[in-house]
């Protein structure tokens, strides 16, 4: 499936011998190639600062900490420390990564808040000035990442979010705005995290929207159900036209 050679190969820690040894010497002699070019180990995730483990019973599933957390608090909290590390799962440390995420979302809300009441369209020189600026935090960013994904990235994102909060205000120009929020949605993307949260629909609004849906299709004003179409994708929802009916998915 993957071919003679791969580019990057991960797995825990634990597997390095005699598994991932195996998969070279098996690969290598079969191939006469380079098996993988890349190799990202990483470490053990403990729970209260005890390895986590069925045998201890302080074994916890994704599936489990969804019920308590927001998966991408899950997410942020595996960025708190470099994945060749040790990672500590703790309450107060989720804690400490749902507010640490809050900052990053609450700037993107805040500058689309700012945005939609914005007084000014063109940026000004002095904000460009000022974007300008943030070529330092793009800096740290990839330089963090260049080295084997360090999570010095994290601190440039937390960085340029303080830059975002102290040079905007009611007067900035939208430009500028939008500038900076395109900005912050592109290195948060790089690390998986999401701060342009669309609006959640509810089901009894999707059906509605799809009963008017058919009814436009009936009564032929396709462009009228091509825009209920985009309307929902745009908040997430997959529509299925079938036999038995419209299906729909949340994305």
């Amino acid at each position: 499936y993957l071919g003679e050679q791969i580019d990057i190969h991960a797995g825990g820690e634990d597997l390095i011998f005699p598994h991932h040894e195996n998969e070279i010497a098996q690969s290598e002699a079969a191939n006469g190639k380079e098996f993988a070019k890349y190799w990202m180990h990483n470490a053990f995730l403990n729970i209260d600062n005890r390895k986590m483990s069925k045998s201890l019973g302080n074994f916890r599933t994704v599936r489990e900490i969804s019920e308590q957390y927001d998966l991408q608090v899950l997410r942020f909290f595996m960025l708190s420390a470099h994945y060749r590390s040790p990672l500590n799962f703790s309450a107060d440390l989720m804690e400490a990564s749902k507010n640490g995420l809050e900052r990053i979302v609450n700037a993107a809300d805040n500058l689309k808040f700012l945005m939609g009441n914005a007084k000014a369209e063109a940026i000004t020189d002095a904000e460009a000035e000022n974007f300008a600026k943030t070529e330092e935090f793009v800096a740290g960013f990839e330089k963090a990442m260049d080295d084997d994904f360090n999570t010095d990235a994290v601190a440039a994102i937390f960085d340029l979010v303080k830059y975002i909060n102290t040079t905007t205000d009611a007067e900035s120009s939208k430009e500028y705005l939008q500038k900076l929020f395109d900005l912050l949605v592109k290195l948060t993307g790089v690390l998986g995290l999401i701060v342009d949260k669309k609006e959640e629909i509810l089901d009894e609004d999707i059906e509605k929207l799809i009963e008017e849906r058919q009814a436009a299709r009936k009564a032929k004003d396709f462009a009228r159900a091509d825009a209920i179409r985009d309307e929902l994708l745009e908040k997430g929802i997959i529509l299925k036209d079938t036999r038995e009916g419209v299906q729909w998915k949340r994305a």
